[in-house]
């Protein structure tokens, strides 16, 4: 009968050895290699946020120099009027909202800045906060000033 021979043999062992260590050598470049991928992707990604910000704003500064956007903003924002033009200011907001019901429109969202400013003094006034809290209607003004008193 034949001797057995041993099943790890010394050039085994040697290349178990040096395949284990071209593994260890090569698992800190292939682990930043990886790194530096994602690093890549995510400034890219960066990149992308702020060419879509610059685009923003670009389109945003190309409508500011409209004159007509800027009349129009000036309408909606600042409730200014035409010389010679009839403009009114709905003060009571329930019957606004009401008769923009009934005409199936929305209400104004949001009032003048100049009762957003009166309804803040009759807050600080009265010890309340000025701004309603989520589910809390909004107090109705008591006396709204006219843009023109002032």
């Amino acid at each position: 009968m034949a001797a057995k021979r041993p099943q790890l043999t010394g050039r085994a062992a040697i290349l178990a050895v040096v395949v284990c260590a071209i593994a260890m050598s090569l698992a800190y470049p292939v682990r930043e290699y990886v790194a530096q991928r994602r690093q890549i992707a995510q400034l890219e990604q960066q990149q992308a946020n702020a060419l879509r910000k610059l685009q923003n704003l670009e389109e945003r500064r190309r409508r500011l120099e409209d004159p007509e956007y800027i009349k129009r903003l000036a309408k909606e924002r600042l409730f200014y009027c035409e010389p010679g033009a009839d403009c009114y200011q709905v003060l009571d907001e329930e019957q606004a909202g009401a008769a923009a019901a009934k005409a199936g429109t929305k209400p104004p969202e949001r009032p003048a800045w100049y009762v957003t400013l009166w309804r803040s003094f009759e807050a600080a006034d009265k010890g309340r906060p000025a701004v309603p809290r989520q589910g809390q209607r909004s107090p109705a003004p008591t006396a709204t000033p006219s843009p023109a008193a002032g």
